[in-house]
């Protein structure tokens, strides 16, 4: 069963596959190759950030608050963040959202079950879109040290 001690670090984001009650197919809400960061801190704090892996780019010359609420619609469609306090308990991870891009997250609990499988972790959920569940996977892998490694070219 996983632990806290487990969890703690860094964690870049694989796939997020979303399955329905009422067919048999998958979507994948950030295209099928995603990037994200998932952190948990000894103290008992995470976060986490998904994006799709091509953004269309905002002007340079331009002031992004300025830019028409379209644009700026798009680039909060295509990027995912939370963040707050967690704990394990039984196998499960619950975040307590206190800041998130949506408005509507923070004071929620998100309830995450969690498998461990090496370096590999797995958190799956599900929620309810009217009368339909979905079943969420999210499949992270735990981030080498960088001390003695350059930054990574996205």
């Amino acid at each position: 069963m996983i632990t806290k001690n487990d969890l703690v670090g860094t964690w870049q984001l694989e796939s997020w596959t979303i399955g329905y009650s009422d067919r048999d197919d998958f979507s994948y809400p950030f295209g099928e190759e995603p990037q994200g960061l998932l952190m948990y801190s000894e103290d008992g704090w995470m976060s986490a950030c998904i994006a799709r892996r091509e953004r269309a780019l905002f002007p340079e010359d331009v002031n992004y608050r300025k830019l028409p609420d379209d644009r700026k619609a798009a680039a909060f469609s295509s990027y995912f963040q939370y963040a707050g306090r967690y704990r394990v308990a039984d196998g499960d991870v619950i975040h307590y959202v206190t800041q998130s891009l949506n408005p509507n997250f923070p004071g929620s609990e998100q309830l995450r079950h969690a498998e461990l499988d090496g370096q590999t972790l797995v958190l799956s959920g599900k929620d309810r879109a009217g009368e339909v569940t979905r079943f969420h996977s999210l499949v992270w892998h735990r981030t080498v040290p960088t001390e003695d490694q350059p930054a990574l070219e996205v």
